[in-house]
């Protein structure tokens, strides 16, 4: 390996090591795309595959490194097989993109290649089509996996920006200079206390926990998605009622159709408050290298057990004030940014056991992902929704992911399809979430 490998950062390496057949740990998004004649989803994948080559982030496969000063670790690599068509996928025509999407999200990444996908759906109706993009969570997070995709969409005709210097690849670690031992010495302390800082903040956060047994499984394998679309004005015009900010009012949907769902199911809410994980990114808007996760999170109770929707949402809202106040380096749910403190060969050994521990941190993951305000297309025709898709932690039976676009709001849940056969009586108790809200807000 030369000193110039590009490492896989802790974090990623982390997410390469903890999946397994039956917990694959690719995110995804399915976008839908309006068509102007049934050809159009042919000619998309024509388009994506010829596109690709030209996209270096999705030449790059994942190798493991077994060479002294990076014994256990794994780096990027240019595949120098890479064939597009490899990756992109075109299907027989269906009549339900959601359910065809869940298939395919079960079905693992190869490993020995660039870990993506793009899996083209014609629709039965002849007048859509939808692309499920599949990114491995070592090769990207969502904003990495928002710039790939974007790369094989129609190009944006926006001024030039002036170009930024490009950051030289992770490298491998350079002996310290002694006259800054002191200084390094500091620094060192100050992370483990940090470190145990966070550590503390985990075990309290377990302690007390009231959750549901619909939100733990045992592994399936199995995946089914759902979407749910929202009106963002709808959402405004409750933020604008009682305070807060968006993604205040987005997450007190979650809790609050949590609630609903499980009452349906003639399952209790009494005292229920699952652990969720709000995702916090730490990269830089205008970093220049934009590999690797720079993810911190927020954890917070989900008021499931309050029956008043503007309670809950005062509850999630205290909340995520006072997660914001400390700040995403410190509390349990910046747990993800220990992994910096282990060394390559522990997240390789370690993985699995790191693996099954998510159930123990939190509950549920809600996570929102950020996307252009332009509209995107693909081939000339535009895309009119995008269904954000999370992985599913060992353990754990639903994760749900949020974006904007165009004046709406995309819930993409991703569900264990054994575990959560119903998954669409929870997309229905979103819409009736956000009803009752605005209801309750008034005019």
């Amino acid at each position: 390996m030369t000193a110039t490998a590009d490492l896989l950062a802790p974090l990623d390496l982390a997410f390469w090591n903890i999946e397994s057949d039956r917990h694959p740990m690719h995110l995804g998004a399915l976008g839908v795309f309006s068509a102007h004649s049934p050809t159009a989803g042919a000619h998309a994948a024509d388009l994506l595959a010829a596109r690709a080559a030209a996209v270096p982030g999705l030449r790059m496969r994942i190798r493991d490194v077994w060479q002294p000063l990076g014994f256990g670790g794994a780096a990027r690599e240019t595949d120098p097989d890479f064939d597009p068509l490899d990756h992109v996928r075109l299907h027989a025509p269906t009549a339900d993109f959601q359910a065809a999407a869940g298939r395919l999200m079960q079905r693992p990444l190869e490993r020995g290649r660039p870990p993506w996908e793009a899996h083209v759906l014609p629709g039965e109706d002849g007048v859509s089509f939808a692309v499920l993009f599949k990114f491995h969570h070592a090769l990207a997070d969502g904003l990495r996996a928002l710039k790939l995709a974007a790369g094989v969409m129609d190009p944006l005709d926006l001024p030039e920006r002036a170009p930024r210097p490009i950051e030289a690849a992770r490298r491998l670690p350079a002996l310290p200079d002694v006259r800054r031992m002191p200084e390094l010495v500091r620094g060192a302390l100050s992370e483990v206390g940090r470190a145990l800082d966070i550590g503390a903040s985990v075990a309290l956060s377990a302690l007390g926990v009231s959750s549901s047994a619909a939100l733990t499984s045992q592994p399936t394998g199995t995946r089914s998605i759902a979407g749910v679309d929202l009106d963002i004005d709808d959402v405004h015009r409750v933020r604008k009622a009682v305070g807060g900010t968006v993604n205040d009012v987005l997450i007190a949907v979650v809790a609050g159709a949590l609630r609903r769902w499980l009452e349906e199911r003639g399952d209790r809410t009494e005292g229920v408050a699952p652990r969720a994980l709000i995702p916090v990114s730490k990269r830089r808007p205008r970093t220049a290298t934009p590999q690797g996760n720079r993810l911190s999170g927020y954890l917070i109770r989900l008021p499931v057990d309050n029956p008043d929707p503007l309670a809950r949402l005062d509850r999630v809202r205290t909340a995520m004030v006072r997660n914001k106040d400390a700040g995403p380096n410190r509390g349990a749910g910046a747990v993800a940014l220990l992994a910096d403190h282990v060394p390559a060969l522990g997240h390789r050994l370690g993985g699995p056991l790191v693996g099954q521990a998510a159930r123990l941190w939190f509950d549920i993951l809600v996570t929102s992902v950020p996307l252009p305000g332009l509209g995107l297309r693909l081939g000339g025709q535009p895309l009119t929704a995008v269904y954000p898709l999370a992985p599913l932690a060992p353990g754990q039976s639903l994760a749900v992911a949020i974006s904007t676009y165009r004046n709406q709001v995309h819930y993409g849940l991703v569900a264990d399809a054994a575990a959560v056969p119903d998954l669409d009586v929870l997309a229905r108790a979103v819409t009736d979430e956000v009803d009752s809200l605005i209801s309750v807000c008034g005019p």
